[in-house]
């Protein structure tokens, strides 16, 4: 069985690779199965790199990079290409941007929302980014700190769009009043994320919609949500949270990619 990725029309472009993989078309087994591209997981290791060699050539990349992701608001440039080896040896950020060809950035999510990003300088050549976008490094910062950082590399905010790719959607995010306090702390309209619960003392959390509500806050004005629920599509995607209902034993990272593509 072949890969299957999911694409964001606003992101479509002649000069740039994107894609937010499924589970699907990898080497790896059990509750792995297929394509586990998380090095953090208790897979076969080897599994887990034929499974990004895979991704890699789908991307047409040179190289792959991945973090080692923290729920931060750290974003990093990438220059050049990096492998950390072990994941504990890898750049702790959760967010990376680069303008150099050949470059994949990968980032892995299991109910955490992917965010993939395209702008352009003022000549026209694109600048790239991908963030790992969990409620805290959301709630940190961590997509403004990429639109940030994408203008440092010379992006004009007004070409940045951004998609936010599968991940965890309200209807399956059920969390409690003190979770939901915090964000309503940080601004009162945070509180439209947020709907009852069917089980007392709880809400539901809108973690896309959040998302790109803090996209518009950093004045991107162009974000496109793939409305994909990681924890209801058991045929696509892993999801943290029904490993965690299910009481199993460990789980498996898709990835999302984002490449400029070299020019021939």
């Amino acid at each position: 069985m072949g890969t299957k990725i999911f694409q964001a029309g606003s992101l479509v472009s002649d000069a740039v690779f994107h894609g937010f993989f499924t589970r699907k078309g990898g080497q790896s087994a059990g509750l792995y199965a297929a394509l586990n591209c998380g090095a953090g997981s208790d897979d076969d290791p080897e599994a887990v790199i034929a499974n990004k060699e895979i991704v890699r050539e789908v991307a047409g990349a040179e190289h792959l990079v991945t973090l080692y992701q923290v729920h931060s608001a750290e974003c990093v440039v990438v220059d050049a290409p990096f492998d950390g080896g072990a994941p504990q040896d890898a750049k702790k950020a959760d967010a990376m941007v680069t303008d150099k060809a050949g470059i994949a950035l990968g980032v892995l999510t299991a109910d955490c929302a992917p965010v993939l990003f395209y702008g352009e300088k003022a000549d026209g050549s694109p600048v790239i980014g991908a963030a790992h976008a969990g409620w805290g490094g959301a709630f940190k910062g961590v997509l403004a700190a990429m639109v940030e950082k994408m203008q440092g590399l010379g992006a004009e905010l007004s070409s940045i769009r951004a998609a936010i790719g599968p991940c965890i959607a309200q209807s399956s995010y059920e969390v409690t009043y003190e979770f939901a306090e915090r964000f309503a702390e940080q601004d009162d309209a945070h509180e439209r994320f947020f709907k009852a619960a069917q089980k007392d003392g709880h809400l539901m959390f809108d973690l896309p919609g959040y998302c790109a509500a803090r996209l518009a806050q950093a004045g991107v004005r162009q974000v496109e949500l793939l409305d994909r629920d990681t924890y209801s599509d058991e045929e696509h995607f892993f999801s943290y949270r029904r490993k965690t209902h299910r009481d199993e034993a460990d789980y498996g990272r898709q990835i999302s990619v984002v490449c400029i593509l070299s020019q021939s």
